[in-house]
């Protein structure tokens, strides 16, 4: 008995440990399904779009950059390629393929050939009804672990076009004043990284009935 007791130290730092490694493997890890806002890291504003479409190129909605921290219209979803991709809660891998649904308009940010308004780069939209758009809709994750960790600055690449997400300072005027032309670039470079902000991150599920798939 008294051995066992002698034991039991030995096998609940054992325990802690364990629980400790675990953590290291996705510590702080952006998840399937949740919802945050990114902020790019060189001129600190934050991805965000609104019913405004553009006036040119695709007609679509547009997708700006904002300085403000408290917008509602800069929440992202993140969602997989397709159904049953991203199970709810999962940590999003580096190099997976997401979808970043608008949550206040269901539209999903895209990319496609056309020129930017601003700086003549690629046009980023926001494209699609309720969270369903087309191929055009997916970006790889591109970090340097195993995970996209919330403290973290990334890079998106579209899968389509090859171009990544950036922002390079251009100012819209009315009716957006202010706000920051987003358009895709064919480099990478210090203009196309962003952390995740302020947001809902969800757990991973312990029942495996309620993993929604998104």
């Amino acid at each position: 008995m008294r051995g066992g007791c002698r034991l039991f130290p030995l096998l609940l730092l054992a325990l802690l440990r364990g629980l400790c490694h675990g953590r290291e493997q996705a510590p702080g890890a952006v998840t399937c399904g949740s919802v945050l806002k990114l902020l790019n890291t060189r001129h600190s504003v934050r991805l965000h779009s609104h019913e405004v479409k553009y006036g040119s190129g695709s007609g679509q909605q547009s997708v700006t950059g904002v300085e403000a921290s408290d917008d509602a219209n800069s929440y992202w979803r993140i969602r997989g390629k397709n159904d049953g991709s991203c199970q709810r809660g999962t940590p999003v891998k580096c190099g997976q393929a997401i979808r970043l649904t608008h949550v206040n308009t269901g539209k999903n940010l895209h990319t496609h050939h056309f020129p930017s308004p601003l700086s003549n780069n690629q046009e980023v939209s926001a494209f699609g009804d309720d969270g369903e758009g087309d191929d055009l809709d997916i970006w790889i994750v591109q970090c340097s672990g195993t995970y996209w960790e919330r403290e973290d600055a990334v890079r998106f690449k579209h899968v389509g076009t090859e171009v990544f997400l950036s922002i390079t300072g251009e100012q819209y005027g009315h009716p957006i004043r202010g706000q920051r032309e987003v358009h895709g670039m064919p480099t990478a470079n210090h203009h196309n990284y962003w952390k995740a902000m302020e947001g809902v991150f969800i757990k991973p599920s312990t029942d495996p009935a309620k993993h929604d798939e998104l």
